[in-house]
């Protein structure tokens, strides 16, 4: 019979390329993902695996037996399931979710003590992790939740065997000074409002970033960037200082306090946030209860 963690480790080879980002992925050596590999050879008797440079390929009968690896895995969880709805489907036991740093700080961290009162029996490990990576990860097996951003209005990807729910719409905000003169404004802002002042901003190829490009897209004049830093509180710490304004998503944002105020924008940059978890997982109760008090949270 086949063991199931070489079978996972295989599918894990396919899609990373390399047994070292593999072994990465779940946890292990590359020494043991190789065992792993060499042991389901052993079991079917053929050769899986083919180097290719530096990295590995699939062999026919290994991509033959990483495309029947999600029914394995879906009926396999599909017995997990079935032995907690036995247990009149109390949440238990661990579950493993990845989100997004932002999504961690404003969607998950709140929700951690409720659900620990609600729930005593499980436990959340949270990964930071990108969207891409995340249903990745899920879709492989590695976690059971993620939850992910759109890019610039663009989902990612869903692979076949995850399926999503909408959670939560982040939007973003002008931070300044309470002493900044923009503060004094109480309509909402736009571009021409604000490309005459000093910026901390997120580097480019972030979401962020793209947001704040958008701001000035009919603005003839170039906003003054004086500072690059991917870290909200750094942001925040700098925009303290009184000399320049931020754009910040509001879950990245923690309590302002007496110094700090926001304005919102004329048209606000917007980002959806989805929950995606395997389709044979639809009945996991420990999932299901995370989802409910993410909700909960959510309702206005």
């Amino acid at each position: 019979m086949i063991d199931v963690g070489a079978l996972r480790a295989l599918r894990s080879v396919a899609a990373l390329g390399t047994l070292a980002r593999a072994a990465d992925e779940l946890g292990f050596t590359a020494s043991a993902v190789s065992q792993q590999i060499k042991r389901l050879e052993r079991q079917v008797g053929v050769p899986v695996l083919a180097p290719a440079g530096r990295g590995v390929v699939l062999t026919p009968a290994g991509q033959a037996i990483v495309d029947s690896a999600p029914d394995v895995f879906q009926a396999l969880e599909r017995c997990a399931e079935a032995a907690q709805s036995v247990s009149e489907g109390a949440p238990r036991g661990m579950l493993r979710v990845v989100a997004f740093s932002t999504a961690i700080r404003g969607l998950l961290a709140p929700t951690i003590l409720r659900l620990s009162t609600r729930c005593p029996d499980l436990r959340v490990h949270i990964t930071e992790q990108d969207p891409d990576q995340a249903l990745h990860i899920v879709d492989a097996g590695t976690a059971d939740l993620a939850l992910v951003h759109d890019a610039d209005g663009l989902p990612a990807p869903l692979p076949s065997s995850l399926t999503q729910h909408h959670m939560h719409t982040d939007v973003g905000d002008i931070v300044m000074n309470r002493t900044h003169p923009l503060a004094r404004l109480d309509s909402p802002l736009a571009g021409a409002d604000l490309v005459t002042h000093a910026w901390v901003t997120s580097p480019p190829g972030s979401v962020c970033h793209q947001w704040f490009r958008r701001l000035f897209a009919d603005v003839p004049e170039d906003p003054d960037v004086r500072h690059l830093a991917d870290d909200f509180a750094t942001q925040l710490s700098l925009v303290a200082s009184g000399d320049v304004i931020a754009l910040i998503p509001r879950l990245a944002r923690p309590p302002l306090g007496e110094g700090l105020v926001s304005r919102p924008l004329r048209r606000q940059p917007k980002r959806e946030v989805h929950a995606a978890w395997r389709r044979s997982a639809n009945a996991s109760p420990a999932i299901q209860a995370v989802l409910a008090e993410l909700v909960s949270r959510d309702q206005p």
